[in-house]
This record gives C-alpha cells, sequence and structure tokens, in this order.
C-alpha cells in the first residue's frame, strides 16, 4: 500500500520525502525494522522509540512516523511524517492496512472495572447460541472459531487488534466481542473503532498510579469514552458512577439494574449449589415480558453480568432462547470456575486479585452457608502495597481461614510481600486463623490435605493464569491441574 493510501484520515507534516512510496506493513518496535516497513515512533511510559529511529533507518524502513523533532542528519533517503499523536496515528493507519475490517463486523464493547471478561464470556455463549460467529479479544485470551490464544495487554496494541479483526473477518465472524481497558481507550489502542453496543458493568478505584491513571476521575473519564463511541450503550443504572460516567454521552441507552428502575430489571435471585455447581436463578421483567434465568456462577455479580448480556442479547434481537441456553451453560476460566476435585467440598478459582474484588466474592461465598469459607491467596510483587494491606483485612473479616502464599512475585521477595498482607490480617481481625505456606503449589496442596466436609475453599488472585512469575521468570503453573492431578494422587473422593 502507498503511504498516501495508509495515511489517509491522519493529519501530518511531511518533513522530508515523498507519500507516494510502498509501505509492505507497520511496525513499533524497533527490533521487527526490516526494508519496505513504516516504524511509528512512540512515546511510552517507559521508553521513547524515537530514540531507535536511526537504528530502524539503518535496518531499511521506507518511512517513520514521529511526534517530535529528532536528528535526521544521517537519514537523507527516509520519508518523514511529523504528527500529533502517533498511537493515534497508528491506530487508524492500522485500520487502513487491514481493509477497515471492524466495518465489517458487529462491534460490542464492554468496559468497567469489574466483570467484564465474566460478561464478555457470557455474551460469546448467548451470541453462539444465536447461529453467532464470534471472535473475542480480552485478559483470558483471544477466541475464534474454535482457536485461543492468549494477549499480553486486555486491550491489545491498535495494530495488533486491527489484524485480529482482519483475522475474525477472514475467518468468517460476522462479531467482535471485545474488553475495553481505560488503558486501552487512554493509549489509543481502539482509536477509530466505533461500537455498535458499548457495556458498562461497574466502577471502583483501581489501576491508578504511576504509569496508570492519575486519578480516579480520570480512570471514570477514559471508560465513559466508550459511551461516545458506540451506538447504544447497555449500562448498570444501579451503580452510583452510573450518571458521572455518561455525562456527554452521544449513544442511545439501554439500562439495567436491580435496585433501580430499569429497561431490564432483575427480582430476587435463589441460589443453586451442588458439590458440581454454584449458581443463580431469578426473574427479570421488562419491555412488558418476563424471563427466568439460570446462570451457572454464584452471587450477586453474576446476576449484574447476565442482565448485561441480557440487555445486549435484546438490543441485537437475539431469540430468548438463545440467552437462556447461553447464560445457563456459559462457564469462565478463571473467573469463580469450579474444580470438580472432590464430592464432599468445593473448590473454585477466581481472578480476585484486589480488595474490592475479594470483598465482593468473598460476601458472595459466604451466603451459600459453607461449613468452612477458606480462602488461598497472595498479592503480586512491584504493585501497590494497598492492595495487600486491603486483601488481608477482607480476609480476616470474612474468610474462617486463610492460607497466605504467593502470587507472582515478580521482583520482590516473598517474604516482604506477605508481612505487608500480614499487617493487613492484623488489622482486619487480630484473631483471625491463618497460615503463611511461601510456596504456591505447596499452599494448594495443604489446601486440599485439610479440606473438611462442606467447605469451600477460594483460590483467588491467579484465575486464567498458567504461569508462575519469580523474579521476572515466568514457568508453567496451571491452578487448575494442578489441583486435579495432586487430588488424583492422594484419592480424593
Amino acid at each position: 500500500m502507498k503511504l498516501s493510501q495508509l495515511m489517509q484520515g491522519v493529519t501530518c507534516t511531511t518533513v522530508q520525502g515523498s507519500t507516494d512510496v510502498d509501505i509492505n506493513d507497520i511496525i513499533y518496535d524497533s527490533r521487527k525494522a526490516a526494508p519496505g516497513q513504516l516504524f511509528v515512533c512512540i512515546v511510552g511510559t517507559q521508553r521513547d522509540s524515537h530514540d531507535y529511529a536511526a537504528d530502524c533507518v539503518a535496518k531499511g524502513v521506507s518511512a517513520l512516523v514521529i511526534q517530535h523533532d529528532i536528528d535526521l542528519t544521517n537519514m537523507p533517503d527516509v520519508t518523514v511524517l511529523k504528527v500529533d499523536n502517533s498511537r493515534y496515528a497508528m491506530a487508524v493507519m492500522s485500520a487502513n492496512l487491514f481493509g477497515q475490517p471492524a466495518r465489517q463486523l458487529t462491534m460490542i464493547g464492554v468496559t468497567g472495572t469489574k466483570g467484564k471478561t465474566t460478561t464478555t464470556h457470557m455474551l460469546k455463549s448467548v451470541l453462539e447460541a444465536a447461529g453467532r460467529k464470534v471472535g473475542m479479544i480480552g485478559t483470558n485470551g483471544v477466541y475464534y472459531m474454535g482457536q485461543h490464544r492468549p494477549t499480553a495487554n486486555t486491550t491489545p496494541e491498535s495494530y495488533e487488534l486491527q489484524k485480529l479483526f482482519h483475522e475474525f473477518v477472514d475467518a468468517g465472524c460476522d462479531t467482535a466481542l471485545m474488553e475495553v481497558s481505560s488503558q486501552g481507550v487512554m493509549m489509543d489502542r481502539v482509536a477509530g473503532i466505533h461500537y455498535d453496543v458499548g457495556v458498562f458493568t461497574n466502577l471502583s478505584p483501581d489501576h491508578i498510579g504511576p504509569g496508570e491513571h492519575a486519578s480516579f476521575e480520570e480512570y471514570r473519564s477514559w471508560k465513559a469514552q466508550l459511551f461516545r463511541r458506540c451506538d447504544v450503550g447497555v449500562v448498570n443504572v444501579d451503580d452510583e458512577n452510573t450518571a458521572a460516567l455518561l455525562e456527554g454521552h452521544t449513544c442511545k441507552l439501554v439500562t439495567y439494574g436491580c435496585k433501580q428502575p430499569a429497561d431490564w430489571r432483575a427480582g430476587e435471585y435463589q441460589l443453586l449449589r451442588t458439590s458440581d455447581f454454584l449458581g443463580v436463578t431469578f426473574p427479570v421483567a421488562g419491555a412488558d415480558e418476563t424471563l427466568q434465568l439460570r446462570v451457572n456462577m454464584p452471587g450477586e455479580f453474576s446476576v449484574y453480568n447476565a442482565l448485561a448480556a441480557l440487555g445486549v442479547g435484546k438490543v441485537l434481537n437475539l431469540p430468548d432462547e438463545a440467552i437462556h441456553k447461553g447464560l445457563a451453560e456459559c462457564s469462565v476460566q478463571g473467573r469463580v470456575e469450579l474444580v470438580p476435585v472432590s464430592k464432599k467440598f468445593t473448590v473454585l478459582l477466581d481472578y480476585a486479585h484486589n480488595e474490592v474484588s475479594t470483598q465482593s466474592l468473598l460476601e458472595t461465598l459466604r451466603t451459600y452457608q459453607p461449613n468452612r469459607l477458606v480462602v488461598v491467596f497472595g498479592c503480586g510483587g512491584n504493585r501497590s502495597k494497598l492492595r495487600r494491606y486491603g486483601m488481608g483485612e477482607i480476609c480476616a473479616k470474612l474468610a474462617d481461614f486463610s492460607i497466605v502464599t504467593e502470587d507472582n512475585n515478580r521482583f520482590e521477595a516473598v517474604e516482604d510481600i506477605l508481612a505487608d498482607i500480614r499487617q493487613g490480617i492484623q488489622k482486619g481481625n487480630p484473631n483471625a486463623a491463618y497460615v503463611e505456606i511461601p510456596d504456591r503449589l505447596d499452599a494448594l496442596h495443604y489446601a486440599l490435605d485439610h479440606a473438611q466436609e462442606g467447605d469451600l475453599i477460594a483460590v483467588i488472585g491467579k484465575g486464567h493464569e498458567t504461569y508462575r512469575d519469580r523474579m521476572g521468570v515466568k514457568t508453567p503453573f496451571c491452578e487448575r491441574e494442578l489441583l486435579l492431578e495432586y487430588a488424583a494422587q492422594i484419592g480424593l473422593e
């Protein structure tokens, strides 16, 4: 494609050279530089790739896109274009490169602090039950037409995103379903994409700090952008931040909730529990009809996620049969995921990794009145210490017994992380029952060895992850497989 075609929709200044040059591909990683490519120089939180422009030119790239001036003394033959925002330019150029694939798909974006992954999985299940061919992108990876692979970010970089949409179209998908993170919006990964439906789950403080968001208000404002880029917004009317989030919205609204008047409002839910099922059933009223839904996941937050999926299903005119079937059969890896190790007690995995999500999960599990609520948890290294204090405090208050262990320690000593969690436990309940087991595999074994009949054991923090990160080295660690393997080894029934 000619550079001039790639740049359609991008305001730029030609610093030197001609836009009548052929471009084979777009790159933003200097290590991939090769002849015929366009290198986009990005100002990142850790490094500025303008510093690698000369190296890329030496490797034969045909053009550069820059955001600020660089020394061009030894680069006389390369075309250089200057833009105000190179990330935005890359998003638009990537869409042009891959033939604007998002315009050929029904686009659904889900944003919020909690529930994005579960809601997208519920939606995928409902859409597929209705016969839709769905490509899905999010925390748990990329799924389409029977394929699955991991992603580095909840919302991938714009180039990868547009490439995925192109793959979806080529594979015969008619719908793209994705989690839209606040950072994904802030960093222009979704720039230029218009959504048919945007979904808001809920909002609470998260991703606030160095390299993320400066404040809760900023965090909320980036989430809010989705509702200026979609035709219909399906939103949780019960969340206290909904009104502020929707300021300046340009979309039609469909509301859902359990407490406030809403287009789709759930009635009181009933708990369902067996050794291999933990869920709810509840009525929903709206649009002169009432439905009775059954969800294979526990608690009030599952009701809200199901309502969001129902709302989207109704916007897209999907049949009720598909909504019922999709919600009843959906399960999500690492999100209140049951691991069938025994008929005498229940073990589940969940990604809860901060104070808010941990409290929500444990309060929900408490309602099922287990013999004991046992929690296996740690906290990630090189992350806010507030999470450690908060999770320790909540587990001390809500769990009958805690097994404190490692998470992804990254470059911190596990002993230092456990010491911080211990402070939180002391604040939450000085008499709390807990044990510290630094090795997470040993902690999992301990949980099964000491389980009692009727216990509900929540293994939280890693969820869908299949690795353990120690001092920056990732090694395989799939908790579901490890638990099943040990259960078989010790002969659990």
